[in-house]
């Protein structure tokens, strides 16, 4: 199965769709290289909106951000594979990976989530994110050193955005730099999830199997890495589970590599697509910390998240029933302009930017601040080094065929150190 066909089972129109056709138009090339109009089409004409196959679609701010905080709207695993298979066809493979993933923090609901939550966030604090901030320094001095030597062309994505989250969360865990290669290999099927099935749940089989040697590990040889504070972790007599702790190690994982290699690339994108905000920045490094959430606002890494209706609920005057699907557009929810003034304009000053790309509510991400703090010293980095970054080529651009992510390809520069 391809993540093409996630949405509605459909695969991409030969022509242009119907109008009401929304499921197939997210499916376009248009679409592909730019969702944002076609949101705000379906902000205007149905933003509660019911697909032919009975998937339902939230495009507005208010309504995704109340639907974020209603338990009403289940992320737990067993309601969310049995949403798909009742749907029959290619979907069914999809309900593969939400029981595979096994019982993850982010695939249960209260009260299940709230103590898995409570555990991981003893461990995973704002300190010990916060103590890799010279360490993510280096990394991207190291990368940035290794492009101008290479240099005066670059894949921003190779170069800098996949190796820095790579090797930040190896370190996070504590892995051994002789295993590290063979670790970046499974980190990068896993950013594939949508795409190769197979592939990714035998990477995750590998993973599984190497973590399992490095928690018994670390119980009898503490360190001090995210495994062993997740280890030791505990609220009263409770204490995480093997099996939890895979999954919140794979949750971290996820969250740590993947969401910060595109919130790199597309937040660099973003800038040299509009020189003067880049200027800013450049005269006012102070700006890095609110530059990054209206980067990540602007264009939206997880451009849609999946919930499942556990309770019969109403929602912008439509009545959502149990087991029925529902597609939450947090990209569209970031250019709503009855939430943000002026939304498809770029400002690195915004105020008041509470944006959803982190999710919000009891799921939102565990890992956001740590993909944050590493997008602030990326890009703070390159636009103090790289004084005359420019993008080799817009028309070879392209995205990854997968209309809940928004994913580059590739991101071809050239620069003069």
């Amino acid at each position: 199965m391809t993540t093409t066909e996630t949405l509605d089972g459909a695969r991409d129109a030969a022509g242009p769709a119907r109008p009401e056709d929304f499921a197939a138009a997210l499916l376009t090339p248009e679409a592909r290289r730019d969702p944002y109009p076609l949101y705000a089409r379906m902000r205007r004409e149905s933003p509660v909106h019911k697909s032919d196959q009975g998937i339902w679609y939230l495009t507005r701010y208010a309504d995704v951000e109340t639907a974020l905080g209603d338990l009403r709207l289940s992320n737990d695993r067993d309601r969310m594979t049995r949403a798909y298979e009742a749907l029959g066809g290619n979907l069914k493979a999809f309900s593969r990976l939400t029981d595979r993933l096994g019982r993850v923090m982010t695939n249960t609901d209260p009260p299940d989530h709230a103590r898995l939550r409570k555990l991981a966030n003893r461990a995973f604090t704002a300190r010990r994110v916060e103590a890799l901030r010279d360490s993510i320094q280096r990394i991207v001095d190291r990368l940035v050193d290794e492009a101008i030597a290479a240099g005066p062309a670059m894949d921003l994505i190779e170069a800098v955005a996949v190796p820095m989250p790579m090797s930040v969360t190896c370190e996070l865990f504590g892995i051994p730099p002789e295993d590290r290669p063979q670790v970046e290999t499974w980190f990068q099927r896993f950013g594939r999830l949508g795409e190769d099935i197979d592939k990714s749940e035998e990477a995750i089989d590998q993973y599984e199997d190497y973590l399992s040697g490095l928690i018994r590990q670390r119980r009898t040889e503490p360190g001090d890495d995210l495994i062993s504070a997740l280890v030791a972790t505990q609220e009263h007599d409770d204490r995480l589970t093997d099996s939890e702790l895979l999954s919140t190690c794979f949750v971290l994982i996820t969250a740590g590599t993947e969401t910060t290699t595109h919130l790199v690339g597309n937040a660099v994108l973003a800038l040299l697509r509009h020189p003067d905000q880049l200027a800013r920045l450049r005269a006012d490094p102070g700006l890095i910390r609110g530059a990054v959430d209206e980067l990540a606002r602007y264009d939206t890494v997880t451009q849609a998240i999946v919930r499942v209706v556990a309770e019969d609920l109403d929602i912008g005057g439509r009545t959502l029933r149990e087991g029925e699907l529902v597609y939450l557009f947090l990209g569209s929810t970031n250019r709503d302009p009855e939430r943000f003034e002026d939304p498809d304009r770029l400002d690195l000053s915004r105020p008041g930017n509470r944006h959803l790309s982190f999710g919000h509510g009891p799921h939102f991400c565990l890992g956001g601040p740590l993909a944050k703090l590493q997008a602030e010293v990326a890009i703070g980095t390159l636009a103090r080094r790289l004084p005359h970054l420019r993008l080799a080529d817009e028309a070879a651009l392209d995205w990854r065929p997968n209309p809940l992510q928004r994913r580059l390809t590739a991101l071809p520069l050239t620069f003069h150190p």
